[in-house]
C-alpha cells in the first residue's frame, strides 16, 4: 500500500507567500506612494478645508463657511474678468496650437534627408517656452523697441508696444504658446506614422484628391491622438500662468489676466489664502467639467479601429 504524504509538506503556504509578495511590492512604490499622499492628496485635502475659512497664512484659520464662495460670485469683478480672458485665451490657442502642430506634424512625415534635425529644432520651442528666459525674450521682442516692431517698420506700420496694448496684449500671449507646438506635433507625428500606407494607395486608385484623403482616412484614423491632444492642452490653457504673470503681470487693465495669476495674487499677493483655496476648487470643477465634456462627445467623432468604428 501506498504511503501519501501530507499535502501540506509538498506546498507552501499560499497566504503567506501572497501576503510577502504584496509587502514586496509596497516596498518598491512606497517613496512615490508617500510623495503621492503627502505633495498631492494632503495639500488637496488642507486647500478643501481652507476654502471654507478665513486665513491669512499669519494667523489661525477662521471658520466663515460658504463666504468665500458666495463672495466670489456675487462680489468680485475680477474673478469673472479672469473667467472671461482664460476662456477666451483656452477657446483660441487650443485650436491653433493643435491645428499648427498636425500640420507641421504632416510636413515631417516624410523620409527626406535631415527632417530628424528638424523635428528636434521645432521641439526645442516646447522644451524653452515655459521658462522665465523665454518670457523675458518674449517680452523684449514685442516691446516698443523690440526686434517685431524693428521687422514691421520696414513696412511702414507704426510701432507699438504689444504687450501693453490693451488691444494686442492678449494676442501676443496667444501667440507664444501656440509657438509651443512642439509636444502635440511630435505625438501627432506619432499618429500619423501608425496609420498604414495601404489606404492612401486604395484612397488613390480609388480617384480620392489629399483634400479628401485627410478627411476620410487621416482625421478618422488620427482622431484618438486628436483626443488625447485636446484633453491635455485644454487642461493646461486653463492652468496657463507663466506667459502672464511674467510678460504682463495680468495687465494692462486686467485684459490678460488669467485664472492661475488671480489665483497666485490672492494667495502670495493679498495673503488671503482661504479666498485663493476657494479659486483653486473652482478651476478644479471647470477643468473637470470641460475633461468630461470632451469624453462625453468623444463616442460621436473619435474613431477606434478595434471598435469597429465610431
Amino acid at each position: 500500500m501506498e504511503i501519501k504524504k501530507p499535502q501540506h509538506l509538498h506546498q507552501p503556504n499560499k497566504p503567506q507567500s501572497r501576503l510577502k509578495d504584496d509587502l514586496i511590492g509596497f516596498g518598491f512604490i512606497a517613496p512615490w506612494l508617500i510623495g503621492f499622499v503627502g505633495f498631492i492628496v494632503g495639500p488637496m485635502i488642507a486647500s478643501l478645508y481652507f476654502s471654507f475659512t478665513n486665513y491669512d497664512l499669519l494667523s489661525e484659520p477662521t471658520w466663515i463657511g460658504l463666504d468665500n464662495y458666495m463672495k466670489m460670485f456675487t462680489n468680485d469683478g475680477r474673478f469673472w474678468q479672469a473667467i472671461k480672458i482664460t476662456f477666451i485665451f483656452v477657446f483660441v490657442s487650443v485650436p491653433l496650437k493643435l491645428a499648427f502642430a498636425l500640420f507641421v506634424a504632416m510636413l515631417f512625415n516624410t523620409n527626406r534627408r535631415g527632417v530628424g534635425l528638424y523635428r528636434t529644432l521645432y521641439y526645442i520651442p516646447s522644451i524653452l517656452g515655459g521658462s522665465v528666459a523665454i518670457a523675458v525674450v518674449w517680452k523684449q521682442l514685442f516691446g516698443g523697441e523690440g526686434a517685431v516692431n524693428d521687422i514691421l517698420s520696414l513696412f511702414g506700420i507704426p510701432s507699438i508696444s504689444w504687450v501693453t496694448s490693451p488691444d494686442f496684449a492678449l494676442s501676443t500671449l496667444i501667440l507664444l504658446v501656440v509657438w509651443q507646438f512642439g509636444s502635440p506635433m511630435l505625438i501627432f507625428l506619432a499618429g500619423l506614422k501608425a496609420i498604414p500606407n495601404e489606404l492612401y494607395e486604395a484612397a488613390a486608385v480609388d480617384g480620392a484628391n489629399p483634400i479628401l484623403r485627410f478627411m476620410k482616412i487621416t482625421l478618422p484614423m488620427l482622431s484618438p491622438v486628436i483626443f488625447f491632444n485636446l484633453v491635455m492642452q485644454t487642461i493646461q490653457g486653463f492652468m496657463a500662468f507663466t506667459q502672464s504673470f511674467l510678460i504682463t503681470a495680468g495687465g494692462p487693465m486686467d485684459r490678460t489676466l488669467f485664472y492661475a495669476v488671480y489665483l497666485y495674487e490672492k494667495a502670495f499677493g493679498h495673503f488671503d489664502m482661504g479666498y485663493a483655496s476657494a479659486l483653486a476648487w473652482i478651476l478644479l470643477l471647470i477643468c473637470a467639467v470641460f475633461t468630461a465634456f470632451i469624453f462625453r462627445t468623444a463616442k460621436s467623432w473619435v474613431y477606434y479601429e478595434s471598435e469597429g468604428g465610431r
